[in-house]
């Protein structure tokens, strides 16, 4: 399926990750200004850590909603977590105006003593956000916190099997979740066979693919080593043989916008970009893929201008 011939515009989002210091904030107010200008659907904002970053999600996420125009999608983990405090957490992004959540399990602790908590799982947490919304139905004027999930392209490293993850994004559906988006992959393939063996399942929530422009073979070896995924040799190769930055900078655009291109292709519903703070290589993403959207918004802006 080709972007031009959908029936809607294809979405467009990015990840933010909180600022760790001082140093960081300046970074990542000139990527949150600079993402404005192409007006996504939203930006998510992890959430993890230690409780001085769980506070600096909590800060950019106010900071997104009382001084910008962006949607923030608020990033929600439950592991080791208490049904008290994850109510508390649910209520307070509401009373802020966020109207997105992302449901994630999230990274089990390096001590198994910090494992304990009521929700082992996100489709458990999903029912509570569920069951959180329906006492706040007024604060929502009767609509509904959208919610999303994490799908898996590549086996989750503590998966028996791919066929796994396919039943578990099934659960969280039934559960209550309302779309999905892919932890990062490196072949098109992945994101197809992901689809088809949902669908098959029985899902039939939109699944986002997300991709990310990396720029050096550090920043691949980092993410894979998050994600539990191995690095794909190919981009790897590409990179480390890459002459200078700009060539580098222009590898990593280059396979985020195939992967983006192919995943049209197949009928995705959007994009979601990993920004890792550098907003750089993501704008140059969305110039080459000429989304719609983007297009469209770009000539309502001018035409209201006009207007006045």
């Amino acid at each position: 399926m080709s972007i031009g011939t959908t029936a809607a515009p294809p979405s467009l989002s990015y990840e933010l990750y909180p600022p760790v210091n001082r140093d960081a904030t300046e970074g990542v107010f000139t990527s949150i200004q600079a993402l404005e200008s192409t007006d996504p659907d939203y930006v998510s904002v992890t959430y993890s850590g230690s409780p001085a970053r769980r506070n600096a999600s909590l800060e950019l996420i106010e900071h997104l909603i009382q001084n910008t125009r962006l949607r923030p999608l608020a990033h929600l983990t439950c592991v080791g977590e208490s049904r008290e405090t994850l109510q508390n957490l649910i209520r307070h992004f509401i009373s802020l105006g966020v109207r997105g959540v992302l449901a994630l399990r999230g990274d089990l602790p390096t001590d198994p003593e910090q494992w304990r908590g009521e929700y082992p799982f996100a489709r458990y947490l999903i029912e509570l956000i569920r069951a959180v919304e329906a006492d706040h139905s007024a604060a929502l004027a009767g609509g509904r916190l959208g919610v999303g999930v994490a799908a898996y392209p590549i086996r989750h490293p503590e998966s028996p099997s791919f066929e796994h993850d396919v039943e578990v994004l099934l659960a969280k559906e039934r559960s209550g979740a309302n779309y999905a988006i892919t932890q990062v992959y490196f072949r098109a393939d992945e994101y197809t066979n992901l689809v088809e063996s949902a669908r098959r399942a029985g899902v039939s929530i939109p699944i986002i693919p997300g991709v990310i422009p990396l720029n050096s073979v550090r920043r691949l070896n980092r993410l894979c080593a998050m994600a539990g995924i191995a690095p794909d040799p190919i981009l790897a190769h590409a990179l480390e043989t890459a002459s200078s930055d700009s060539e580098r900078h222009r590898v990593g655009v280059d396979a985020a916008v195939n992967l983006a291109r192919r995943a049209f292709d197949d009928g995705a519903p959007g994009v979601h970009l990993y920004t890792f703070n550098d907003h750089r290589g993501s704008l140059d993403v969305v110039e080459q893929l000429e989304l719609p959207r983007t297009r469209a918004r770009a000539s309502n802006a001018w035409a209201t201008r006009a207007a006045v």
